[in-house]
């Protein structure tokens, strides 16, 4: 796609909704800087798709890439980041690094606990990569890490199998990755709230 063509595909169906000169958006009441901060805007997501390629990439190359200024870039990204839209982390492949195991696991809370207390236990620990509340079969899902097998089943004995908040599990351990997009595996990540 060439950068004449990126940049329209950015900008399309923006229709105005913004205005850059005003201090507001356009029948909003919204300030400049939170309108453009906007996860709906095809420039934003255009930034946080070059970002999620490369989180390094300097903003000289993406307003090049985008076809619009290097201070347009720099105010949209520092405007997203203020807001809590974006967040630019390091990812890395948890095999690349030296973990052997990993592993999503099916929890159904016991009862007189909450999912929420659950999960709030489990996202405590270091191995705990990622904790959600869900629908259906499950009360929670928590995918684990860990440098050896043996201490995947420590984990597993002492969090899980010895918990009292714990009524069952099913261990689904990882074979082969195929995609690890880390949308929601930061830590420090505030629960959505529906």
């Amino acid at each position: 796609m060439s950068k004449s063509s990126r940049r329209s595909e950015a900008v399309a169906g923006n229709r105005g909704a913004v205005s850059l000169s005003g201090t507001e958006s356009e029948g909003s009441g919204l300030p400049k800087s939170s309108a453009l901060a906007s996860p709906n805007d095809d420039l934003n997501r255009a930034i946080v798709d070059l970002l999620r390629e490369d989180g390094r990439l300097p903003f000289n190359e993406i307003a090049k890439e985008l076809g619009v200024s290097e201070g347009t870039v720099r105010n949209r990204v520092n405007w997203m980041k203020r807001s809590g839209m974006l967040r630019i982390v390091a990812i890395t492949d948890p095999t690349a690094i030296g973990y052997k195991s990993d592993a999503m696991l099916g929890i159904k809370v016991a009862p007189g606990f909450t999912p929420k207390k659950v999960a709030e236990r489990f996202a405590a620990r270091p191995e705990v990569v990622y904790a959600l509340w869900v629908s259906g079969r499950y009360d929670l899902l928590i995918e684990v890490i860990f440098e050896s097998d043996d201490a995947f089943q420590n984990f597993l004995e002492r969090h899980c199998y010895e918990a009292s908040d714990v009524a069952q599990i099913e261990v689904m351990n990882g074979l082969v990755m195929f995609k690890n997009q880390f949308l929601l595996k930061g830590r420090g990540a505030e629960p959505r709230s529906p």
